[in-house]
């Protein structure tokens, strides 16, 4: 045996042919003729080549651990000094020893997965808030069912590419300063599929799917917000060929609601009273989610007060429970008085003492989260 091969490439005689690869693309990247131009480099670069064109090829291996040379009677294409067409001759694999990508070799299959799908779903709030099932019209493409997804005419099937005889690629050889080198594209004649469908369907057109209008049945949980997607597995696209469809996510866009105004899992509302129902306290009816409740107005509630009803708001999305209710008062002045009016009231503010009030100056405007301060160190 003229040329130790494992030797050339650095790699014990058990090794695997994944550390085979790789000692190559190792030695490929550091000898190659664009790296490192010396003669003796170019020298070495042949000789890992043929190396790798015999222990990459299983046939050729075993012919070499039997004790033979299997380059031996390779002639010109297959010497120390070219590129066969079963090892390194195939330019695919220069490519893939500088870049580190597997060339897709062989035929590609004609199914694929289909693409994921989207649709936008409007519900209500006392929907989002208990959760409810929806029928909804989703167009997506389905199997064809003339051909089964095959894409064929009935009575007809796809044949052998005559082109590439079902590889799914031509080659073609030149000739360089290293010797003969082999390269590889997609067969123009079959689109790299090995196969071609001499009579299309005439319903799908050959692509195996066509556009179906469906109505599914959504589970909408309690606590969706906007933006709230909800999976569907399987439920898309179906792919060419037939293949398995994607995903389906319905988008939850939830309608504004004419009383309430949610911030999170909290509803907001605001009631406005007159000065005389603020002053002496009084109950105020409101539609709830719930049902028709009575809101509690204690006396001398002031404006920008709130009233929360605990338990009232929307059902957590994650885990048990609800959000509140919260109930903001404003407290509504009169602008207009008749004279009985103006007059009842001068007398209760001089009841009040509160003919001349001086008023109480503080520096600038108490917001919300100022008055939550206050409340909390007891101001």
């Amino acid at each position: 045996m003229a040329t130790d091969y494992y030797a050339v490439l650095g790699v014990r005689r058990d090794a695997s042919q994944d550390d085979i690869k790789k000692a190559f693309r190792r030695l490929a990247r550091e000898l190659h003729p664009d790296v490192n131009p010396d003669p003796k480099t170019q020298e070495r670069f042949k000789e890992i080549n043929a190396a790798y064109e015999v222990l990459s090829d299983p046939q050729k291996k075993q012919v070499y651990d039997l004790g033979g040379d299997p380059l031996s009677q390779a002639g010109g294409a297959g010497g120390a000094g070219g590129f066969g067409a079963g090892g390194f001759g195939n330019f695919s694999d220069i490519m893939d020893a500088f870049f580190g990508t597997a060339s897709q070799r062989g035929p590609r299959s004609r199914t694929r997965r289909g693409q994921d799908a989207m649709i936008r779903l409007e519900i209500d709030l006392e929907e989002a808030a208990f959760g409810t099932t929806k029928d909804i019209q989703v167009d997506t493409a389905v199997v064809c069912t003339t051909c089964s997804g095959e894409g064929a005419a009935p009575g007809t099937s796809a044949q052998t590419c005559d082109m590439c005889r079902g590889r799914g690629e031509v080659s073609q050889v030149t000739r360089s300063f290293l010797g003969q080198v082999m390269t590889s594209r997609p067969c123009p004649q079959c689109q790299g599929f090995g196969t071609v469908v001499p009579t299309p369907c005439p319903e799908c057109a050959g692509d195996g799917r066509i556009r179906s209008r469906r109505t599914l049945t959504v589970k909408i949980p309690a606590g969706v917000d906007n933006g709230t997607r909800i999976q569907l597995a399987g439920e898309g696209e179906v792919g060419p060929g037939g293949g398995p469809a994607g995903d389906l996510y319905v988008e939850i866009h939830e309608l504004p609601h004419a009383v309430f105004q949610r911030r999170g899992d909290d509803l907001h509302c605001t009631v406005t009273l007159p000065m005389t129902a603020a002053a002496l306290g009084t109950k105020v009816p409101l539609e709830t989610l719930d049902g028709m409740e009575e809101v509690d107005i204690r006396p001398g509630t002031q404006s920008g007060q709130s009233i929360p009803l605990h338990g009232r708001g929307v059902t957590h999305l994650r885990g048990g429970g609800r959000g509140d209710l919260i109930v903001h008062v404003e407290v509504l002045t009169p602008s207009k008085l008749d004279p009985e009016q103006e007059r009842l009231l001068r007398e209760l503010a001089q009841l009040r003492g509160e003919e001349r009030p001086t008023g109480q100056f503080q520096p600038g405007q108490q917001g919300l989260f100022s008055r939550l301060k206050d409340a909390f160190n007891g101001r």
